[in-house]
């Protein structure tokens, strides 16, 4: 099968990324060059376990410190720099960039993907301010000049090129631009599968196992083997190797969420079931209220455990699948303890992980004659929501938050899981 691009969109898209965004921003604010100073920005330096949450450019390329490393892997050097996080600030930062936007497209043909990373579609202003790159350079070296910030800046037809060229080619020249010309020789050759925006570490070890190593494999595969073997996501891989993406801005790149779920690195070794517990019931609060703010409910519920380094690692990741769908706390705690009851193996937890699939609208409610409460738990659990929403987060808390292992009020008093 080949792929008739000319029936495709022909958008002009720019992916703009802020390069190392908390760390650059940390180093603005201390008065250094973000592209030449050593420094790391660390969740809680009390800890030496605590994640390194952005590294900057040279830090990564001198000392091999990545996002996601640890505080302890960080060198004993001079050099190096450790700053907390100021989220409340990179957050302000991120709004004032967005402004920056503004002057070239309306609000309308801007896409925050994230606080550090926008897709900005410039169809009509190209008239106005010159070409794609053009417009690009002009956005970058405003960036530079008016922030101190650096980025980097992909151009493509649709989203998910202007994305992969801002991945795979821009990071590395500052601006690149890619057409669907370029799929076949830039694209397909990338391997292996998870450097490819997308395809996660689980799904390229599945791949590897039908053959497919690259992604022009992935593109040649039959297609009903495809979703024979991953259903609706099957025919999304296969259309995203050939570089066709129909969603609009302002909508994400795959469509449609299929699942909502939190998870946490623990503070601290937890070595008491109870404790575990505790913790366990306001991660799937956190699920269950991600899942009602998009009017949601799933039918099937996974836990994840993560044992401590002590114990030399390992862990379980299990699912299980209910016959009503639901977005009730309790409903999903109570699977989770199944879960947990049935592989847990007594070991020191450290991470724990919670997520909610096989999603649909919450529209309707399915009877019970034996459950006659079951309509106002629903609605308690949305009652809650707008509480938290007007009054915040900590305003409204389970008794279990307040127990010994209880972290809900602790990360209630933070932005974006850090510091403010």
């Amino acid at each position: 099968m080949t792929v008739d691009y000319s029936t495709l969109p022909q958008h002009k898209i720019l992916c703009i990324d802020m390069k190392s965004f908390y760390a650059s921003c940390s180093a603005v604010m201390m008065g250094l060059d973000p592209l030449e100073c050593h420094l790391a920005v660390v969740g809680d330096q009390e800890r030496q376990g605590s994640i390194v949450l952005a590294a900057s450019p040279r830090l990564k390329k001198d000392f091999g410190i990545k996002t996601g490393a640890r505080l302890f892997e960080i060198p004993k050097d001079p050099r190096i720099i450790i700053a907390e996080p100021k989220m409340a600030t990179y957050i302000r930062i991120s709004t004032e960039i967005t402004r920056l936007f503004h002057r070239y497209v309306p609000k309308e043909a801007i896409h925050t993907y994230s606080v550090d990373e926008s897709f900005i579609k410039i169809n009509g202003a190209t008239g106005l301010w010159g070409d794609a790159f053009t417009i690009a350079r002009k956005i970058k070296d405003e960036l530079e000049r008016e922030f101190q910030l650096p980025c980097a800046i992909g151009i493509g037809p649709n989203m998910l090129l202007a994305k992969l060229c801002l991945d795979l080619e821009a990071k590395k020249k500052g601006i690149a631009e890619w057409t669907y010309e370029d799929v076949e020789k830039k694209l397909w050759k990338v391997s292996p599968l998870s450097e490819m925006w997308g395809i996660g570490r689980r799904v390229e070890r599945t791949l590897n196992r039908m053959g497919i190593f690259t992604v022009g494999q992935l593109a040649r595969y039959d297609l009903d083997k495809l979703e024979a073997k991953f259903g609706v996501m099957g025919n999304q891989l296969y259309h995203h190797a050939w570089g066709v993406d129909l969603s609009e801005i302002g909508a994400p790149i795959i469509e449609g969420q299929i699942s909502f779920g939190k998870s946490q690195v623990l503070l601290r070794d937890y070595k008491e079931e109870e404790e575990i517990k505790q913790v366990l019931l306001e991660i799937c609060e956190e699920v269950a209220r991600r899942t009602r703010t998009h009017k949601k409910m799933g039918r099937t519920i996974s836990l994840g455990i993560s044992y401590s380094q002590d114990e030399f690692g390992g862990g379980f990741h299990r699912s299980r699948s209910i016959e009503n769908p639901t977005n009730i706390t309790m409903e999903i705690y109570g699977v989770c303890l199944q879960l947990f009851h049935e592989h847990y193996e007594g070991k020191t937890v450290r991470k724990i992980s919670v997520s909610l699939s096989n999603i649909e609208e919450d529209t309707s409610l399915q009877l019970n004659l034996f459950d006659a409460k079951l309509a106002k738990r629903k609605e308690l659990g949305y009652v809650m929501d707008r509480v938290r929403s007007r009054y915040g987060y900590g305003a409204l808390l389970r008794g279990v938050s307040l127990a010994s292992g209880g972290t809900a009020r602790h990360r209630a008093r933070l932005v974006g899981g850090h510091k403010a």
